[in-house]
Formats: structure tokens, sequence, C-alpha cells
């Protein structure tokens, strides 16, 4: 096929090596820390059973029906509720849109923000979904110093002051994708305190505030913010189901009608369907309680792996553990490659992701992310053997 029949922003949508590599994953014999998937014992399936029954003998009509491009008002009542007990915002209904995961809400404000070669500012490392969902529309990376507490202040601060085209920034402060690390208290206010000063849209991505092991929950940056600057998105795929693909972004003023406009054009909406059973789930059975159990297993699941990391990784090898959230991050001693690793690994029967694809300007590849979530407890144990034992050909 003539490759010019394609738009020039194809040439930012490649499968890459991990990808490749990964497909093998698909094998049962795997044991795979590669993804971020929940944990599929502890969907609500039962409850679901009733749920959907009840949606469809009381609302069938509606909720096999085109609805409005925000979503179904209920629904989008009881998240800015929750978003305002959880992390202090002020959100109303008129506040939430409903997207059809928050993939999409990444790839459409990525339309709406950004031209070719616009900034983005991200944590180094960053998601390597959101890099994904930008890059479409050819913007230029800019990483921050990013430690222990989060975003550096004077990293972002000299990074606004020289980038004249920064248009957004992106962060993760709460169990960060890929390293598990969450912004203290102080760092959230300096961060504010700084982006205030500029036009400049913060997308802030909270897919895993709820899974908190341990310590408080803080504040989100939305509900620090005074300018109406900060774009909230948080999802039920961590919390509840992600295969119903319902989550929200929170925004007010332009920001959230010219979101609007591109979500009609893009979906009209997503799932009707989706949406009633979510709401009356929330009706019926508490989220919350659902949550807790969530919590509890992967608390032990985290602990699970940092005991066998403990026990079997080199003294050489460093790694976070996380307060909740759904990942670990691995630093390997300079020199080793994580890509060669993984090629060793998969042949041992465990996968992982090699961290030097989460950071937009390469490098770093003696890092990796490794997820508890989604493994029970002797396959953890296990797989984190053979990885240490993979780790002795190259250490």
């Amino acid at each position: 096929m003539d490759k010019n029949i394609f738009a020039r922003r194809m040439k930012n949508f490649q499968a890459s090596d991990i990808a490749a590599i990964l497909k093998v994953t698909a094998d049962p014999e795997i044991i795979s820390f590669a993804g971020g998937l929940p944990a599929p014992e502890l969907f609500p399936i039962e409850e679901m059973k009733v749920v959907t029954a009840h949606v469809l003998e009381k609302y069938g009509t509606k909720a096999l029906q085109y609805s409005t491009t925000e979503g179904y008002a209920p629904l989008r009542g009881k998240i800015a509720n929750r978003m305002n007990e959880k992390y202090k915002t002020c959100l109303t209904t008129e506040n939430i849109m409903i997207t059809t995961g928050s993939q999409q809400s990444l790839d459409l404000l990525g339309k709406m923000l950004l031209d070719e070669g616009d900034v983005v500012l991200c944590e180094s490392p960053t998601y390597l979904g959101a890099l994904s969902a930008f890059n479409g529309y050819s913007p230029r990376y800019v990483e921050i110093a990013t430690d222990d507490e989060g975003m550096v202040p004077d990293s972002l601060e000299e990074a606004l002051k020289k980038e004249k085209r920064v248009k957004a920034i992106y962060v993760i402060p709460d169990f960060q994708n890929p390293t598990g690390k969450t912004w203290s208290i102080q760092r959230r206010k300096s961060f504010i305190e700084i982006i205030s000063r500029y036009s400049v849209v913060v997308i802030e991505d909270n897919p895993y505030g709820e899974l908190r092991f341990q310590g408080e929950m803080l504040p989100s940056l939305k509900s620090l913010d005074k300018t109406g600057n900060v774009v909230l998105l948080g999802t039920f795929s961590k919390i509840f189901c992600p295969g119903m693909r319902i989550a929200w972004l929170c925004a007010e003023g332009e920001l959230y009608e010219r979101f609007a406009y591109l979500k009609q054009a893009a979906d009209l909406h997503s799932p009707t369907l989706s949406q009633y059973e979510i709401d009356s789930y929330m009706e019926k059975y508490n989220l919350d309680a659902h949550v807790a159990k969530l919590i509890e297993l992967y608390k032990k699941r985290r602990d699970i792996m940092m005991e066998a990391i403990q026990a079997s990784f080199p003294s050489d090898v460093s790694y976070t553990k996380p307060e909740g959230g759904l990942f670990s991050w691995v630093i390997l001693p300079e020199g080793v490659n994580g890509r060669d690793l993984l090629i060793t690994a998969i042949a041992k029967k465990v996968a992982f992701v090699p961290g030097g694809a989460f950071f937009t300007r390469g490098g770093h590849e003696n890092t990796l992310r490794l997820n508890y979530s989604n493994m029970p407890p002797e396959k953890i144990r296990r797989g984190i053997h053979l990885l240490s034992e993979a780790m002795d050909q190259y250490l």
C-alpha cells in the first residue's frame, strides 16, 4: 500500500519493540508483572447481575438510547460529591463530564491544547499511555526533575521561564505510574503557587488515588487551584470495572465547554448503559466497601512482593515501596539494560515493563516497572524469584 495515503501524524504511532516482546505474555504460563490490571476475582459480578436487570427493567428505553455528551446527570452528581469528599474539591454536576476511559480524556485534551511543536512538561519518568495519546499532535516534551516528593519546584520554574510554548503540564501526583511515588502536600502547594503565575493547563491524572494502603489521602491539585487551569481526571477502571470504560473529567469554564465540543465530535457520548449501571450500583451497594476490599487485597500483594524483592534481589538493586496504587519502580545498576533482562526473564516465564519507555528522551534503560495487583501471592513469590535468577546473568 502507498504510504502516502496516511496522514503525517501516523508516523507518531508505531508499535514499539516492547509491545512486540510483551505479546508473548498472553501465554497463560507467563507470570506477568507487566500490565496495570486489577484483580478480576474482585469484580462485583453477582451485584452487576442484579444491577443490570434493575436498570433494564426500570430504565431500559433510556439506558439503551443515545444520551447527552456530558453524561448521565445523576452519575455526574455522585462523582462530584465523591471528589469533594475524597480530594477536597468544590465540584458540582456541571463540572463533570463522563468520558470513555481516561485515555479518551488524554487524547481529546491533546487535540484541544497542542499544536505541532508546543511543549508538554511532565514528570521524569511519566506515564507511557499519556505520551501515546499526546504523540499524535506532535508536541515537544520537557522532563521536569522529579524526586520522592514530586516535581522539583526549581526545575519546574526554570522550564516555565525558558520554554515559550508550554501549553500543558501532565502529572500523576498520587501513586504515580510508573514509580508508585506520591507528591507531598508541601510539593503540591509549591507546584500550584508556581503554575498560578503562568497561563498553562495542568492535567492532573488520578486513576489510583483511592487505592491508599497507609497514611492520609492528600488534597488534589484541583482542590488547591484558584485559577481554573487544573483539569482533574478520574476513572472507575481501577476502583470498579475497567471493561465498562467509564471515566470522567473535572473542569470549568471554557476548558469544559471546548472539551465537550471535541467529545461530541469523537463519539457523541460514552456508553449510556454502563453509566446507568454504575449509578445504580452506587445506589444499591457501597462503593467505598468495594474499594476497601481492593485496598486490603492490593496491600497484601504489595507486601508480598516487597518481601520477595528484599529476600531475592541483589543488594545493589533499589526499588520503591508505594503507599498505594499498583506499581513499584526498580532501578538496576548502571550498565544493565532492562530490555535485555526482559528477554531473559520471559524465557523463565516472567514479564515486566522495561523502564526506558517511560522517559520522553530515552535513556534510563536500567529501570523497570512491576505490577503487583493482578497476580496471586504464590505467583508473585515465584515470579520475583525467577526475575532474580534472570538478574543473576547481568549482575
